[in-house]
């Protein structure tokens, strides 16, 4: 008989684990973790189940840091040492099975876990019957995979049957209930369907605020979410409001270091930024970052996509110095975290390539950029958007070197994926035919160039509104063509709604106004009106001098 002393030993070791997890240590945790099961082993054998259970407390604590890597292969012999040890459908199986396929959901390793997911699914239906609520647990898991994926019609029954099961145990009007609108709703959006989405995030808001009342923090999670949806329309007055809602009732109800209340600062900076006010944006990113390293620790993926946010709005102030640590940090989170061909590491490595490629570090620029698309297209469909932005950053690098050759069929490419997916008015179109448009301008394709930035222009217009920053940059880049073909009265009424726009959306000092305004300056020397460059000269010079 084993010594009763030397089995209590794991189990007080898994006590302290679990203690030190709840408080948010999880760098001791860790630590107390790995002794617990090096003690399991060592008293019961590589095989039993208390080393099963030692490692999923392991792989449990490298989750919560956000190290999928690390926690995949101690959630599968956790696995696999409980489908040998107890029967078919005990519990514990389902929880090893469950565990596992959200891990490999978050290394993209998506058909595994989708069938660990089907599996986790069958034995609950037969250990608990087709209506448990473990069941309708399991088909929301399910169904959030399939929705992974880029399937809809398979989630979207499974979200009904939850739906039934826990309507039917629980009453329409439970909170748990609105669990399954909360993923109907983000079906629809994932759809493209954001009328349908916004209708059930909205019916979600007064249900919740009925059941829960008006600031639980489930209330908040719907606004932001019905939040980011009208920031998808460009409405920033209604999303605004529903963020500084939300943001509200995280402080009061989780306190101000929640990472929730992080998630809220976020969202609201990202609308800032889509509106133009990155200076507004940076304090909140700032706070975002603090509250996630101290509450998730230095290396979770989360902290990592607030990094890279954090270093495009410096990118975008011209802050490069700033930027370019946060890129690397970000990049590096991500490869410990997932690996070094997950998806998640494709946009940091492209951001990066952009930030490269401005400070002309062409090769290094170049290299990121393949890179990124081996990833992308290592891992995800052909026609992804995410590819056609990574070859639009690609063909504007070559292009700028001269090698039209090679630029030209990635424009075209990209172009084909975005119309195809985003359809013909997407502002992603208008980014990459305003960059086609400037390469053959630099060739003197002036002929091709102005339908093309034309259309930018429209899609723009249409889609951002006549304000946007974007806008301006359209108009900016049409007025070239015309001023490159002598078009002088067209290019300057064209510069001049420019500047309005950067006026009100960009700081009094920021790069963007100060080369407008030279552009001006130049641009009515040449019309011959030399006090209005005198005057506009005179502007920019004293920004200059102001921001040094």
């Amino acid at each position: 008989m084993d010594d009763p002393a030397k089995i209590d030993e794991p189990t007080a070791l898994a006590v302290e684990v679990s203690s030190l997890y709840e408080r948010g240590d999880y760098e001791r945790a860790v630590t107390v973790a790995e002794r617990a099961l090096e003690a399991a082993e060592q008293v019961a054998g590589p095989d039993s189940l208390y080393v099963a259970g030692a490692l999923a407390d392991l792989a449990a604590l490298h989750e919560a840091r956000g190290v999928y890597a690390t926690a995949a292969p101690l959630y599968r012999r956790a696995l696999a040492i409980r489908e040998k040890a107890l029967p078919s459908g005990h519990p514990d199986v389902a929880l090893s099975l469950g565990s596992l396929a959200r891990i490999e959901g978050a290394l993209g390793r998506h058909a595994e876990a989708e069938a660990l997911l089907r599996a986790e699914l069958a034995l609950l239906v037969k250990t608990s019957g087709p209506d448990g609520l473990e069941v309708a647990a399991a088909l929301d898991r399910l169904a959030g995979e399939c929705s992974a994926q880029g399937r809809y019609d398979e989630p979207e029954s499974l979200y009904h049957r939850a739906r039934q099961i826990r309507e039917g145990a629980l009453g329409p009007e439970h909170p748990r209930v609105t669990l399954s609108l909360d993923r109907l709703a983000d079906l629809a959006a994932a759809r493209g369907d954001r009328a349908e989405a916004r209708a059930l995030h909205e019916q979600l808001l007064r249900v919740r605020e009925k059941t829960l009342g008006s600031d639980h923090p489930d209330v908040a999670f719907t606004l932001s979410r019905l939040a980011l949806l009208y920031d998808a329309e460009a409405d920033y007055a209604a999303s605004g409001s529903l963020h500084r809602r939300a943001l509200s009732i995280r402080e009061q109800t989780l306190g101000s270091d929640h990472p929730d209340v992080a998630s809220s600062l976020r969202d609201l900076g990202r609308s800032l930024v889509a509106q133009g006010g990155r200076e507004a944006a940076k304090p909140l990113y700032e706070r975002t970052l603090a509250i996630q390293e101290s509450a998730l620790g230095p290396h979770h993926p989360e902290l990592a996509a607030t990094l890279a946010e954090s270093a495009a709005i410096h990118r975008a102030e011209g802050e490069y110095l700033l930027a370019e640590p946060l890129y690397e940090r970000a990049l590096s989170i991500r490869e410990t975290a997932l690996g070094p061909d997950h998806p998640t590491l494709a946009p940091v490595l492209a951001e990066l390539a952009d930030l490269y490629y401005l400070r002309d570090l062409r090769d290094e620029a170049e290299t990121l950029y393949r890179r990124s698309l081996s990833v992308q297209e290592g891992s995800a469909e052909a026609d992804d958007p995410r590819v056609a932005l990574t070859l639009n950053g690609l063909a504007v690098l070559l292009s700028v070197q001269g090698r039209y050759d090679e630029a030209e069929p990635l424009y075209e490419r990209a172009l084909s994926i975005q119309e195809s997916v985003l359809g013909d008015d997407h502002p992603d179109v208008a980014t990459t035919l305003g960059n086609q448009a400037v390469m053959y301008d630099s060739q003197g394709r002036y002929a091709q160039a102005e339908p093309l930035h034309r259309r930018a222009l429209a899609i723009r217009e249409l889609t951002l509104g006549p304000d946007h920053p974007y806008v301006g940059t359209s108009l900016e880049n049409l007025a070239e063509a015309y001023r490159a073909q002598g078009r002088l009265a067209e290019a300057l009424a064209l510069y001049e709604r420019a500047l309005v726009i950067e006026e009100q959306t960009v700081g009094a000092g920021s790069p963007e106004l100060v080369a407008s305004l030279e552009n001006l300056a130049t641009l009515y020397r040449e019309s011959d009106r030399r006090e209005e460059a005198d005057a506009f000269e005179e502007r920019a010079r004293a920004l200059r001098l102001a921001e040094r």
